[in-house]
């Protein structure tokens, strides 16, 4: 009978606090608007330079690489260029979905996109989406030259210079959701 008294003195306040808890963590992550989050997500991808993309191999092991990317499209949509020959290539034909990682350059920060790739191999857009100093990785006309369109189904974003933070429990960041 004793145990039954702890468990119920233990178990009620619980149960009574859990929900304002519960609350109190959706209030917190939710307090940004949706435009105050793209606006920095903007800002720290702007100012990174490079980032991480993350495929799965064969194995479902993580491979991550450091990437120059170009701006994100006015949807956060991203493209990248890389050799038709590349590891990257390989696992995306393999799994689609992939992670990008940018690092706010003052270290307090990071904006992780969530998404498809696509592989995409139109002169045009190739044409579009070259950068001069890439030549030397494409010694012969831009020859294997692909690119690669990574299309966000959701973005997380924290910065602690700009007070977007997550929730002090659990550290869930805030989110965008592109669907």
């Amino acid at each position: 009978m004793t145990y039954i008294k702890l468990l119920l003195f233990i178990a009620i306040p619980i149960m009574l606090i859990a929900p304002f808890s519960a609350h109190t963590q959706d209030e917190e992550l939710n307090k940004y608007t949706e435009e105050e989050l793209l606006t920095a997500a903007r800002e720290i991808i702007d100012a990174s330079g490079t980032c991480a993309l993350i495929t799965l191999d064969e194995q479902s092991i993580p491979m991550v690489r450091i990437m120059e990317s170009f701006a994100p499209e006015s949807d956060f949509t991203v493209w990248f260029g890389t050799k038709a020959e590349s590891r990257k290539v390989n696992q995306i034909r393999n799994n689609h979905n992939v992670t990008l990682y940018y690092e706010d350059p003052d270290k307090t920060g990071y904006v992780v996109i969530h998404g498809t790739a696509e592989l995409i191999d139109d002169e045009t857009e190739k044409q579009n989406r070259w950068k001069d100093h890439w030549e030397n990785f494409y010694p012969n006309n831009r020859e294997g030259y692909l690119l690669i369109k990574v299309t966000p189904d959701w973005m997380e974003i924290l910065s602690v210079s700009r007070n977007i933070t997550g929730d002090p429990i659990t550290w869930e960041t805030p989110v965008v959701k592109f669907y």
